[in-house]
């Protein structure tokens, strides 16, 4: 990990639109304090790299004249942070305040005077009460991701002049800092789904910063992975509620899933042919003429001994409410079913509408956002028919069947795949709690950091 990542929680956001946001990220005070914590020990680790330069000069000493000295091999032994804090700053970002820090040297040193008298030895130096200070901002680069910059960076010390390695002090910590943003790249500014869908997580507005929280608002939409296209409705505004007990808190919006449901729907990815082999063997129903022959006497008669075959599609994009503790999806479909010829020919037989309604359980696994759905009702009425009137409510058992143990099971096995959420990184999401909530979904979660 980049040193100074105990600024990578503060930037789980980019900056490109004033629209209201779909993803909403809160990070607390107990996210900035394990941030400070990583940071500190990664900066002191590279507090210690620094390479002390010799020294040598010319002084006149009183009695003795100029007296010629040299200070080379200098070394950092032992170095200590035991005081920092990191401190939010409204409207701009953070303030990182280190006091109380101490150094220990060991080195050589060699001195020349009366031009052939000289003498040398090694000698221990300790450096106390070193105060490094450093207001660092925060905002998005050109492609959306955070960036972070050193507005000042400030070292100094009590008593003794050390100045040149104060210097390069000042200049470590403003390296490590800029350097951070190589590791700020890895925010998944826009996350591969799958073949048909990527989500973009752009930041809307610069961030709202008070001095308990840091909230960003992230744009939150899937597009077609080939072709962005927006869909007719917006994000609605919602407010995140005033939780502080995990590190981080991520409200996803009702309009996310909805942006996935037009970019599904209009990629023909809401679709699925249904076979008999899908079936499970031990099943009486059959996907055959037969079995529909029962129903329907004028399929048996004109498509005697044939098996058939279903396309279950949606005809627009689902609609999925939240609502406390309840993800509703309200679904609009057809289904069309064939009769396969010998010559592998579909012949269709009738087509149904279909509305139905499905219920959601949503969990989080990984940082991924995941889910399960149940059905709840379905309702289906005659569109066309090729093979005469007949009643749609006699075959209400066999779309049961088909739904429950193929259908659904098609789609949850997808859900369990799970969408990207923001992150950075190798971050992990631990101690999660998820709440639905009216109009919004809240993760509430602490972080960890690997590698």
């Amino acid at each position: 990990m980049s040193p100074c990542c105990l600024l990578a929680l503060l930037a789980l956001i980019p900056l490109t639109l004033a629209a209201n946001p779909g993803v909403k990220v809160k990070l607390t005070d107990k996210g900035i304090e394990y941030g400070k914590q990583i940071g500190m020990a990664s900066l002191q680790q590279k507090l210690k790299t620094i390479k002390v330069p010799d020294l040598s000069g010319t002084e006149k000493v009183p009695h003795v004249g100029k007296v010629k000295y040299s200070l080379t091999g200098m070394t950092i032994v032992n170095l200590g942070l035991p005081k920092s804090a990191l401190v939010l700053v409204p409207g701009t970002g953070v303030s990182l305040a280190i006091t109380n820090a101490f150094i220990n040297l060991h080195g050589n040193w060699r001195v020349r005077y009366f031009r052939f008298m000289q003498d040398r030895g090694s000698f221990d130096l300790a450096v106390n009460g070193l105060t490094i200070t450093a207001n660092i901002a925060i905002k998005s680069d050109e492609t959306g991701r955070p960036m972070v910059s050193t507005v000042n960076c400030v070292a100094n010390v009590e008593a003794l002049n050390t100045m040149l390695y104060l210097k390069r002090c000042e200049n470590t910590l403003a390296d490590a800092i800029t350097d951070m943003n190589q590791h700020l790249k890895t925010f998944n500014v826009l996350a591969k789904v799958d073949q048909y869908a990527e989500i973009e997580y752009s930041m809307g507005t610069s961030p709202t910063i008070s001095k308990s929280s840091m909230e960003f608002s992230l744009k939150g939409e899937f597009y077609n992975i080939v072709k962005h296209q927006e869909p007719p409705f917006s994000p609605t505004p919602f407010s995140l509620p005033p939780q502080g007990n995990n590190m981080l808190y991520i409200g996803v919006s009702s309009f996310t899933p909805n942006s996935a449901g037009f970019v599904y729907n209009n990629a023909g990815a809401l679709s699925l042919y249904v076979t008999d082999d899908m079936i499970p063997p031990s099943s009486p129903i059959r996907l055959n003429t037969g079995t529909f022959g029962v129903f329907i006497p004028e399929i048996a008669k004109r498509f005697p001994g044939m098996m058939m075959k279903l396309l279950v599609k949606t005809v627009k994009e689902p609609t999925i409410s939240l609502e406390p503790n309840n993800v509703t999806v309200q679904a609009s479909g057809t289904v069309t079913a064939y009769a396969i010829q010998p010559n592998t020919t579909l012949s269709p037989l009738f087509v149904l509408n279909m509305e139905g309604s499905v219920s959601a359980q949503l969990n989080v696994t990984g940082v991924k956002l995941a889910g399960a759905i149940t059905l709840n009702k379905i309702e289906m009425t005659l569109g066309t028919s090729y093979v005469g009137q007949f009643q749609v409510q006699s075959l209400d058992n066999i779309f049961l069947m088909v739904l429950k143990v193929v259908v659904i099971p098609k789609v949850n096995a997808r859900l369990e795949k799970g969408f990207p959420l923001p992150s950075i990184g190798k971050m992990n999401l631990v101690n999660t709690q998820l709440q639905v909530l009216k109009d919004y979904m809240l993760i509430g979660t602490d972080v960890q950091f690997t590698g």
